[in-house]
Order: structure tokens, then C-alpha cells, then sequence
């Protein structure tokens, strides 16, 4: 079904309620482990309609913040959505409960007692009207950004928009682009300020209520990690700061050489090359056309996939006014659906967000049609998911020219070098958060003050020169994750990690990193993050050393790549 066919109704909750009562009860009365495992399964597609109905609206709502039907039904769930977790939570209080409970472990794997234990720590009735307004919060953030309209080249442009300027040949243009993105914060200081105080505010509120120091804490249970926690994440990003962060350097020099940049400054650094950043085609249809070649050229599950995707128009990727910022995948289970939301702006990162919310995509379009994983299962955590994304980025590597052309060469050092870079700045919103939480009274100043410590620490190469938003330290505010789903971005870090070792396997032997990436995938969340990296033969990051492991040949390789 075609995504623009798909009915939409506000669902009962009232009926929705009574149904996980019901569930809870009937996992009380289980008398084996068949019985639960089956109630499992009873109970984990129960809510398929609710999630369908509740992503239809997400997703109309971001293509139009402006919009006030899907405004209003945004509304409704942000309201709604707390009860109906913690109606969820109920039943797995009582599947833990029940005596029989090692079968769910041994149908299901390693992954899914642990993570209804962390649903009942994570969650409760007590912090029901906290969690709603966290929700408007979040909606509120989103619609301010989204709505954002900047003057540049005589025309009203979306901050996506803004993309190609910042990748201008002329400094005095990519200078203009950022001030101009730079002025709209400015304007809404205050409200973005507002925001994120109330942000911090109310979820350290959450976190005391349920018995936790501050949400630095609870966020580790409610990003369900497992297997590990915020040491292993204060020696991974330690790792980076010590390991990476030099190579970085280097690789900032050298770019900035390549492009012709004597001094760089902040509004310098999306220059790559002299003669300019590699450019994809243009054209949604020829993009599209590109997208089901190389899918189809992949592997017999992608063409499939790809087919899927566009014969039912599940793409929504093209900017304009009031649509929110940034991309995703989301999924509708009634359909068996994913759909993909981003923001085209003519650059590089156009590919980028393609093939990386298509590895998501992919992923939750092979669990869905496996009868053998719970629909509560099919996605892990995030620090998992987003290894079937940033995956993808490079396992399609021998199709770029498709979409690149003559530039496919400088794409692919441009991309090898994003990624890496990109490790430092994950690390750095990662622990800018923990400050956060962990100094909950911090004024605005001072919180930018710490953000500008920290980018002396992770991106020691960078001079605002004075540019406004971004110079005082309130860059951080157009990350949209730090507002939204707090805790998240150490998750790309992660997955970096393992994206990189794809990468490197894929210049070795491009069939056996597919199919290594393939098992790891078809596994869907029935695995933890550690494990998910031992099926593809990867090693994580937590170890000593292992970051400089993976990182020296990912430096050696853009070193010898140079254009």
C-alpha cells in the first residue's frame, strides 16, 4: 500500500489500556514456558496498531510542523504515549514474575529479560505527567527549529537550505550562510535557553522520583545498554580524545591544504577541495533510478527491499518550509513498512542520510517479515541499530558513481574523512550531556562555556573567528538529539566503531563483508551490541587499545587516498 493510502484514526486508548491489563493478568496465569513465550509474543504485537497510528501522525507531523491537524494529533500522543508505555511496562512486571521466565531467554536470546527489566526500572505511573511534558517539550523544540526561516541570496531558506552556501568556494559566502543560521538562534536565544533548562529540569526530576542520582544515570537504562555502562563509555571516549584526536589534526591540515585554505576557521571546515565538495546528480527521479541499481546490484534481499520502498512511495526526503530538521527511519508494523524522512540540500550529505536511513530501513524491513522475532524485538539498541545504518554507507561504496559520477573518488575520501571526524564530536556531545545532567544548575553562559571546553578538548583545530551563536559556545543547540532523545549520540560512536571495520573490509573483500553485515542484521535485537559485533567478527571499542586499532589503518587509508 502506497504510504499516502494509509488510513489514519486516533486509536481507543481506553480499549488499548484494558487490553494490556488483560496481558498482564494472562501472563500471571501462565503454566509453562510455552505458554509464556507464546503470551510473549501475544503481548509484543498487541500495540502494532497503536504504533502504526502513533508513527503516521510522527511522521505527517514532521513533513509539516505547520500543519495544524497533525499538530494537534502530535499533541495527542505526547499526552497519551507515557500511559501507554507504562501500561506496557505492566506486563513485563508480570512476565518477570513468572517462574517460568528462562524460556523467554531461551526462545529469545540474551536481549529481551534484560531489557524488561530496564523498562520497569526506566519507567512508572509516578513520573506519568513528568513524561508528558518532556514530550510537549521535545515537540516544542522541534517545531522552533523546524520552522526556522533564514534571509540568504535574497531568498527565505529552510536551515537545511543553508547546506550548499557553507559549501561555497567563496569564504565571504560560507561566512554569510552560518551567520545567517546563526542570526535565527540568536532571535530565539531565549526560548532555546527555556528549552533546554526545562529539558534537564524535568528529567533529573524523573530520575530522583525513580531512585536514580540524576539522568545521566537513568538514561543508560532507558537507552536499554546492556552488557556495559557509563566506565566503559568514559574509557571509549577517553580513547578517542587520546588516540584520535591527534590523527584528526592531521587530517583537518591536510584538508584544509587540499582546499586551499591558509587559516581555516569554523566556517571553513565543510571545504574539502579546491575545485569544490563532490556533488551527487541531480534530480530526485535520477537519484531514485541510482538507489534501485545499486540495491539491486547488492544482493537479492536489497532489490527487494529497494522495490518495496519505492513502488509504495515510503520516502519523504526533499526540504521546504515547516518540515522539522534532520532524518530517520521509522516503521509502520500494520504494513511491515519503513519509511524514510530527510532533508535534501544538494550536498554530499544527501547520500549520506540515503544510504544510512536505507540500512535502517533495510534491517527493519527483513525483521518484520520474520515470524521467529517478536515485533518488540526486531530492532536492538541503538548503539546496535546504528551499525545497520552507518554500515550501509560504506557497503554500498562500489555503486557510488552512480549516484557521483566524476566525483565518486572525492566522495569517497570526503565520506572515509566525515566519518572519522565525526567520532570527536559524538564524544563530545556525549560527555557535554553528562556535565549537564550532573550540573543541572548551570546557567545558559556557563553551559556554553563548558560546550566551548569541551571543543577544545575534542576539535582542538577549530576558530569561530568571532562568528556569532557558534562563537559564544551554543552550538550544541542545533543538536537536535541533545533536545529530543538525550543520551543517543554516543550510540553513532559505537557504531561507527563497527561501520569502520566494514569499510576496511569492504576494500578487502566486498562479498564477505556483505555477508558478515547480513548475519549481523538478520539477528535483529535478539543480540546485545557485543554480541552483534562477535557475529560480523568485529571488535568493540571498550577494550584498551582497540580504538587506535581500528583507527590508524582508517587514517593510513585516507593518507594514501589524497587527491
Amino acid at each position: 500500500m502506497k504510504f499516502s493510502e494509509m488510513p489514519y484514526a486516533r486509536p481507543d486508548i481506553g480499549a488499548l489500556l484494558a487490553q494490556c491489563s488483560a496481558l498482564a493478568q494472562k501472563a500471571e496465569q501462565a503454566r509453562s514456558g510455552e505458554e509464556l513465550v507464546a503470551l510473549y509474543y501475544e503481548q509484543s504485537s498487541a500495540l502494532a496498531g497503536y504504533t502504526t497510528a502513533a508513527n503516521l501522525a510522527s511522521i505527517h507531523y514532521t513533513c509539516d510542523t505547520r500543519d495544524p491537524y497533525w499538530s494537534a494529533e502530535q499533541d495527542f500522543f505526547d499526552q497519551n504515549g507515557p500511559s501507554v508505555t507504562n501500561a506496557t511496562v505492566g506486563i513485563y512486571r508480570a512476565i518477570l514474575a513468572s517462574p517460568h521466565l528462562d524460556a523467554l531467554t531461551e526462545a529469545f536470546g540474551s536481549t529481551c529479560v534484560p531489557g524488561m527489566k530496564n523498562a520497569v526500572l526506566a519507567m512508572d505511573d509516578r513520573v506519568l505527567s513528568l513524561q508528558q511534558e518532556a514530550n510537549a517539550i521535545s515537540s516544542a523544540y522541534q517545531k522552533l527549529y523546524g520552522g526556522a526561516l533564514v534571509e540568504m541570496d535574497g531568498r527565505q531558506l529552510t536551515i537545511p537550505q543553508l547546506g550548499p552556501y557553507r559549501q561555497s568556494l567563496d569564504p565571504a559566502v560560507r561566512r554569510a550562510a552560518f551567520e545567517a543560521e546563526a542570526g535565527y538562534f540568536d532571535a530565539h536565544r531565549a526560548e532555546f535557553d527555556d528549552l533546554y533548562s526545562r529539558t534537564v529540569k524535568n528529567l533529573n526530576e524523573q530520575a530522583r522520583i525513580l531512585g536514580y542520582r540524576d539522568y545521566s544515570e537513568l538514561s543508560y537504562v532507558r537507552m536499554n545498554r546492556i552488557g556495559y555502562g557509563p566506565e566503559e563509555i568514559r574509557s571509549f571516549r577517553e580513547q578517542v580524545a587520546r588516540d584520535v584526536v591527534p590523527l584528526l589534526k592531521t587530517i583537518i591540515q591536510r584538508r584544509a591544504r587540499r582546499a586551499g585554505i591558509e587559516r581555516p576557521t569554523f566556517a571553513d571546515l565543510n571545504v574539502a577541495f579546491a575545485d569544490g565538495n563532490p556533488k551527487p546528480i541531480p534530480g530526485y527521479d535520477e537519484r531514485m533510478a541510482a538507489a534501485r541499481t545499486m540495491y539491486h546490484e547488492l544482493s537479492a534481499e536489497t532489490a527487494e527491499f529497494i522495490d518495496f520502498m519505492q513502488e509504495n512511495d515510503l520516502f519523504d526526503v526533499l526540504s521546504r518550509p515547516g518540515k522539522a530538521s534532520g532524518g530517520y527511519m521509522t516503521i509502520l508494523p500494520d504494513y511491515k513498512a519503513p519509511f524514510i524522512f530527510a532533508n535534501w540540500n544538494g550536498t554530499s550529505a544527501d547520500v549520506d542520510v540515503l544510504t544510512h536511513e536505507a540500512g535502517h530501513a533495510f534491517e527493519g524491513y527483513l525483521a518484520a517479515r520474520d515470524e521467529k522475532i517478536p515485533a518488540d524485538l526486531e530492532c536492538p539498541g541503538m548503539e546496535s541499530a546504528e551499525i545497520h545504518s552507518m554500515a550501509m554507507e560504506f557497503l554500498t561504496a562500489p555503486w557510488h558513481h552512480l549516484l557521483f559520477g566524476k566525483d565518486t573518488d572525492k566522495y569517497s575520501l570526503l565520506h572515509a574523512e566525515d566519518s572519522f571526524i565525526f567520532l570527536a564530536y559524538g564524544c563530545e556531545v556525549d560527555e557535554f550531556q553528562q556535565i549537564m545532567y550532573q550540573k543541572p544548575d548551570l546557567t545558559p553562559d556557563e553551559r556554553n562555556q563548558v560546550w566551548l571546553e569541551l571543543e577544545r578538548k575534542y576539535r582542538p583545530w577549530i576558530d569561530f573567528d568571532g562568528l556569532p551563536f557558534y562563537g559564544r559556545g551554543a552550538g550544541w543547540q542545533r543538536q537536535l538529539h541533545i533536545y529530543e532523545c538525550p543520551f543517543y549520540y554516543i550510540d553513532y560512536c559505537l557504531s561507527t566503531m563497527a561501520a569502520l571495520q566494514f569499510f576496511l573490509l569492504t576494500l578487502k573483500d566486498p562479498k564477505d563483508a556483505w555477508q558478515r553485515y547480513l548475519r549481523l542484521v538478520r539477528r535483529g535485537g535478539l543480540a546485545s551490541y557485543t554480541e552483534l559485533c562477535r557475529t560480523a567478527g568485529l571488535r568493540t571499542p571498550f577494550e584498551e587499545g582497540s580504538v587506535k586499532a581500528i583507527a590508524q589503518p582508517v587514517a593510513d587509508w585516507i593518507d594514501a587516498h589524497q587527491l
